[in-house]
């Protein structure tokens, strides 16, 4: 596929006019959209919207009004939050919306009176209602809801269409909403339409690879700059001497290795959780967990934070499942995790710029010690593997195709997928905005295809809380499956108490 896409440069002259020739006939000026970010955009299904939800509970209550303000404010430094998305056959187009208004991106709303034992659930039913209401495609693809009244004070959801950025692009962007946050650096906008195959391989494929943070594609960039440099020019390439040549060959060998595990994936055990989705979503999450616990248990097992709580994942679902009446012993499921290809400090940019790791988790082993440490031996299986930039580099081809090939080339993936994973740490001390104090921070990323089960961790304030979006075809009382996360950490800890201690 590469190799075809280079051998097209000659066209690109001509794409680049087709491109200016829609955009001109559709009396468009603006930006055009990505490759990976039109992939998202056209990845929305009657099942699975892909829209990045969050919540923040928020103490006191904060003023519509001062909300509004500091979203004028801090918001607005970030272009893509006044522009409007107009597709057509090329792809799409970032356009500013010239009738903009606030009123329609931050909405005020109140629950349904309630008990204070039930306002959680409350909002969490608007929450799950938010998920499979999609945004108007006619304005920015984003809202906000501020709900009044919320636990002595107030909640804010975030509904923000995966289009316009990643999850950890998102979080660059409410950084910046809290008081003390900063805007982002002033951008030079680069015209898309003028852009090559050339160009966006080198940007989808190349810059990943050698720039990116994640250490295993961080050991193999130096080469990978050299193995591609010298496909684009093989004199230079020849003139390098044949030093390099075991680093191209190990490199192309760990791609291989890592297409092939990609295309050969087996099927997830079946269970309850896989099958069709329909189109009504539940949502839950449970009280956070002491982060030092969790923190203390790991060092005391050797292993990582992660290890502990993807363990606890793992415990969590393979329980919940074995109360549902199935059979689990010897059985495993695999979780797509997300995987931050980009340098943190330029998050500020926005998009999508992450490719996705297939966690298999081990939901048939009930000794929890015996778990943790096979989470951690396949976590470490991880870390060496090319599999996050093949993932990005299938995204940005998919963007070049018709939506009925898109659809075909991603189903593979949620066919093999049980469910989305991620896992964020956020800020050790709790954040305040417009002077008041974010209690709890959560959000959850979208499901694509037929996955129906969307898990997340996130550290904040000292504290570490789940959360889970379910399809209810699938999953009916996500809630359960939450009420089973500090059981299954508890029991961990407990057998770790109880662990022989050497000197």
């Amino acid at each position: 596929m590469v190799t075809r896409i280079i051998a097209k440069k000659a066209a690109r002259g001509t794409k680049a006019r087709v491109v200016d020739a829609v955009a001109g006939t559709l009396g468009l000026s603006g930006e055009r959209m990505s490759r990976v970010d039109t992939a998202w955009l056209r990845m929305d299904s009657p099942s699975n919207l892909m829209m990045i939800m969050g919540v923040w509970v928020i103490k006191p209550g904060i003023r519509y009004a001062d909300l509004a303000h500091r979203l004028e404010e801090r918001l607005f430094k970030y272009p893509r939050f006044k522009q409007r998305v107009v597709q057509d056959a090329a792809g799409a187009t970032w356009v500013d919306d010239t009738q903009f208004d606030m009123a329609n991106h931050l909405v005020f709303e109140t629950l349904p009176k309630v008990s204070t034992a039930r306002q959680q659930q409350a909002l969490q039913d608007r929450l799950a209602a938010l998920c499979m209401e999609p945004l108007d495609p006619s304005r920015p693809l984003w809202q906000f809801h501020l709900v009044e009244n919320y636990k002595g004070g107030c909640a804010l959801m975030v509904r923000i269409h995966h289009c316009i950025a990643d999850g950890i692009a998102l979080i660059s962007v409410t950084q910046s909403l809290v008081d003390g946050g900063s805007v982002p650096p002033e951008q030079k906008q680069r015209d898309k339409a003028t852009q090559s195959a050339e160009d966006w391989l080198i940007e989808s494929l190349l810059k990943p690879l050698t720039q990116f943070a994640v250490k295993a594609i961080d050991k193999a960039g130096d080469s990978a700059v050299r193995s591609i440099d010298a496909l684009f020019d093989p004199q230079k390439g020849m003139e390098r001497g044949l030093n390099h040549s075991y680093d191209a060959a190990k490199l192309a060998y760990q791609v291989l290795t890592d297409l092939a595990a990609l295309a050969l994936m087996e099927d997830d055990s079946p269970t309850m959780l896989k099958g069709k989705p329909g189109n009504t979503k539940r949502v839950a999450w449970c009280a956070p967990l002491p982060l030092q616990e969790v923190k203390a248990v790991g060092k005391a097992l050797n292993c990582s934070i992660n290890d502990v709580l993807l363990s606890c994942v793992a415990g969590a679902i393979g329980e919940y499942l074995k109360t549902q009446g199935e059979v689990v012993k010897g059985k495993d499921i695999r979780a797509m995790v997300p995987v931050n290809l980009r340098p943190l400090e330029q998050a500020y940019k926005l998009g999508n710029r992450f490719g996705l790791a297939p966690l298999v988790l081990p939901i048939g082993l009930e000794n929890p010690v015996e778990r943790v440490y096979e989470v951690r031996r396949r976590m470490a299986g991880l870390k060496g593997s090319t599999q996050p930039l093949l993932t990005f580099g299938l995204l940005a081809v998919a963007g070049l195709l018709i939506k009925p090939a898109q659809d075909a080339m991603l189903s593979l993936f949620s066919k093999k997928t049980t469910a989305v994973m991620t896992n964020v740490p956020g800020p050790a001390t709790k954040l305040k905005i417009c002077g008041s104090t974010i209690e709890e921070s959560l959000f959850w990323v979208p499901q694509s295809g037929s996955v129906g089960l969307g898990v997340s961790i996130l550290s904040y304030g000292g504290g570490v809380q789940f959360g889970i979006v379910s399809d209810t075809t699938l999953c009916p009382q996500p809630q359960k499956i939450i009420d089973l996360f500090e059981p299954e950490f508890a029991k961990l800890a407990m057998v770790t108490l109880m662990l022989p201690w050497g000197e």
